[in-house]
């Protein structure tokens, strides 16, 4: 399927959007959820899978059922320039971090990226999915066997949390990482799981069992904040998980000044 060549300007540090720019009769395909705004030219369509199958219904049918094996939703949301210029859409990112943009064109036509960080794509790039063919990634890999694969050769967007770190490994070279700080690698790389070797640090460090081994040749991009990590640390902080309400640096936070004024006690 022809590729929709696409301007784009991303904008913001930590929280970030980006515009694409459409040509009449050009169209993008967004994540559900994720469009920000849209210019009065641009349509809106939600559709089963990415809108790259061809073989009527039945193919569309099982695009869309790839897309329930990586976790995402049966649809996606084409926008498509009806105006007579250019019009602009643009799609936010979901918590804190950097949207990468990505030429399929120059990274070889295939991307494989984590199940949740697809943002939106040029219409006609492929949203499919990457099976983990070894056991132990499967296993212990923490994101399972499945990932996801972007397949074509136009632009492309996904979004990392925290900073993004992107780097060309060398044959042979090697990165030991948390599994859920990987965003996306090319098919190259060499992905694989290994066992911590000291069980002491593995129970005690905080680290968990396992970490990511990435091998070169090929381009990795890695995030210093994992979405499940930052839920983790808020689902930690909450009262009703036992975590501290009271504000941090404050000797009377706002809870103890609260709790004065409405005349309720205090156990911090």
């Amino acid at each position: 399927m022809a590729m929709d060549v696409v301007d784009y300007e991303i904008f913001g540090s930590e929280m970030q959007y980006v515009e694409v720019e459409l040509d009449p009769g050009e169209a993008a395909i967004g994540e559900a959820g994720v469009m920000m705004y849209m210019q009065e030219g641009i349509t809106m369509d939600t559709i089963f899978g990415d809108g790259s199958q061809q073989g009527g219904f039945f193919g569309k049918l099982m695009g869309a059922g790839k897309r329930l094996l990586t976790g995402e939703g049966l649809f996606t949301t084409v926008f498509e320039n009806s105006g007579s210029g250019k019009q602009r859409v643009a799609f936010a990112a979901p918590y804190p971090g950097k949207i990468v943009p990505m030429d399929l064109s120059q990274l070889g036509g295939t991307i494989i990226c984590q199940k949740d960080s697809f943002l939106c794509a040029a219409k006609g790039v492929a949203l499919g999915i990457a099976f983990q063919k070894k056991l132990g990634v499967g296993l212990f890999g923490g994101e399972g066997f499945i990932m996801q694969k972007l397949d074509g050769d136009g632009m492309a967007f996904v979004h990392a949390g925290g900073t993004l770190m992107e780097r060309t490994l060398a044959p042979g070279e090697t990165l030991r990482v948390d599994t859920g700080c990987v965003v996306a690698f090319q098919p190259t790389v060499d992905f694989d799981i290994q066992f911590v070797g000291k069980v002491k640090s593995a129970i005690f460090g905080g680290e968990g069992l396992f970490f990511a081994t990435l091998r070169g040749p090929g381009k990795v991009w890695l995030q210093s904040l994992p979405l499940s990590r930052l839920a983790n640390r808020i689902i930690l902080s909450a009262p009703a998980a036992g975590g501290r309400s009271a504000d941090q640096g404050s000797l009377l936070g706002a809870g103890v000044l609260g709790g004065l004024i409405g005349g309720g006690s205090n156990d911090e």
